[in-house]
């Protein structure tokens, strides 16, 4: 038996995890929050929120450290290993004109899906490297080298030594390193900054990025959505849908994909496999904006909505408050359907803010069907996932098993399991592509049932409307 440690250092906290190495146990934990920010953070402050999470001893004994963080924030630093300024967070918007010009750069969209299985957008380090190039030009000169959180993060705990290190999983966000391929494009970090730029190293999954000078073992680390996946334990025939203000699918596949319309975001995972991944800019905001319309909370939406029966005696809401990327509908707005004087009553207003937040998933979820995705079972993530409106019309609705983890901190769970593989790999007890057998994690399991035909009636009277209001809504997509 064994101790290792995983830590989650997100946009808002760092959370630490010590683990039993062979049952995965949790035995301590420790949490601490980040000083607010705006965009632009300076990323000592992680390495004090760490040191406040593992205060009291968390991690002694421990044989090895996982890491996890934050995905699309960029570091950039000197030819002397020195920030030239301020890390930028991945919910930096000011490089959306940025992404823009980088697609036409290299020939639109279809150009980079091929390239690197994504077509940049603000997020991205890519498309932070144009903005700085244009807003920034000084630091953008001295700019030698860029690394992500989870990069900076692991070169600190080793001590800052010469190589710098990422995983396959982190890599694959940048808009500069291919999924497919397993390669970097350096042309293309250098299309956005200008120049020639040193990337770290990408290392195998259960490879160990090094040791510190106190001898502790640190693995590849990952990104905070590899590493949730693979502490949820999700495997071939998964996918995982998160229910924030926005919503994101992504499953488990054996390939990468690459799509000419940008619609899927070709991740690598955290364990040689790949995370194909769908964006919403809407779901739970949808609910909230009803249940602030209604007076109420979304515990008290959800037991509106199930007054209702399904169809929400025909009331259809799309959901595209925000315009919306799956479909493709940048300046759309939500639109509400089916208005009768027997249907206006707040339970249906209320069912169908669940069934159209819910279709809308579909909707993301069929993209990835469409290209041969298998999904078995969906994870539904986040704490509207709780909610007995979503667990009683989800299955139907996405046509699979649903399961409901527990809530727990997957992300620093996954960099601890990452962190016994690559202690066991180490020591001979494991094998380089035999993560270690973990239990899953406790989750509640909802069927479809009998009711997966009603859910099909209901994503058709969804779809009618989708299809009146926004006729094109599918139609840029080949595989519609």
């Amino acid at each position: 038996m064994g101790i290792v440690a995983g830590l989650d250092s997100s946009s808002e906290s760092t959370r630490v995890v010590v683990c039993d190495t062979d049952t995965g146990a949790v035995l301590k934990q420790g949490y601490a929050p980040h000083p607010a920010t705006g965009v632009d953070v300076d990323p000592q402050a992680w390495l004090l929120s760490l040191g406040e999470a593992a205060d009291g001893g968390l991690l002694e004994g421990v044989q090895a450290i996982g890491v996890s963080a934050q995905q699309n924030g960029l570091l950039v630093l000197d030819a002397g290993g020195v920030l030239v300024r301020p890390a930028m967070l991945g919910n930096d918007k000011r490089a959306q004109t940025a992404a823009a010009d980088l697609v036409d750069a290299l020939g639109g969209r279809p150009a980079w899906a091929e390239a690197v299985g994504s077509v940049p957008h603000a997020g991205q380090a890519v498309a932070k490297l144009r903005w700085l190039a244009r807003a920034e030009p000084e630091a953008a000169r001295r700019a030698a080298e860029v690394l992500q959180p989870h990069d900076w993060l692991v070169w600190q705990l080793l001590g800052r030594p010469g190589r710098r290190t990422t995983d396959r999983g982190a890599a694959s966000g940048t808009g500069y390193w291919s999924a497919a391929s397993g390669q970097y494009r350096p042309d293309l970090a250098e299309l956005a900054l200008g120049h020639p730029v040193r990337l770290p190293e990408v290392i195998a999954p259960a490879e160990p990025a090094g040791h510190t000078p106190e001898g502790l073992l640190i693995s590849a680390g990952t990104g905070e959505t590899m590493a949730a996946a693979f502490g949820l334990g999700v495997s071939l025939g998964d996918a995982v849908v998160s229910l924030g203000a926005s919503g994101s699918v992504f499953a488990v596949h054996h390939e990468a994909l690459a799509d000419p319309t940008g619609t899927i975001t070709s991740y690598a995972d955290a364990t040689g496999m790949h995370l194909p991944v769908v964006h919403t800019l809407n779901a739970v905001r949808a609910l909230r904006g009803t249940a602030e319309l209604l007076g109420t909370d979304l515990e008290g939406l959800s037991e509106l909505a199930v007054k209702s029966t399904p169809g929400s005696h025909g009331l259809v809401l799309l959901p595209y408050l925000e315009g919306e990327r799956t479909p493709h509908l940048p300046h759309a707005a939500g639109t509400l359907s089916g208005l009768r004087r027997e249907s206006m009553r707040p339970e249906h207003l209320a069912r169908a803010s669940f069934e159209g937040m819910l279709c809308g998933l579909a909707d993301a979820l069929d993209v990835l069907r469409g290209r041969g995705v298998e999904v078995r079972r969906v994870f539904l993530l986040g704490p509207a996932a709780g909610l007995p409106a979503v667990q009683a019309i989800a299955p139907s609705l996405l046509g699979a098993q649903i399961v409901v983890p527990e809530p727990a901190d997957y992300a620093a769970i996954g960099a601890a399991r990452q962190a016994a593989w690559a202690l066991g790999v180490a020591h001979g007890t494991l094998a380089p592509h035999t993560p270690p057998h973990w239990p899953a994690a406790a989750s509640q399991v909802f069927e479809p049932g009998d009711e997966l035909t009603v859910g099909q009636s209901v994503r058709q009277q969804f779809g009618a409307v989708r299809d009146q209001i926004h006729p094109e809504a599918f139609g840029w997509n080949p595989n519609a």
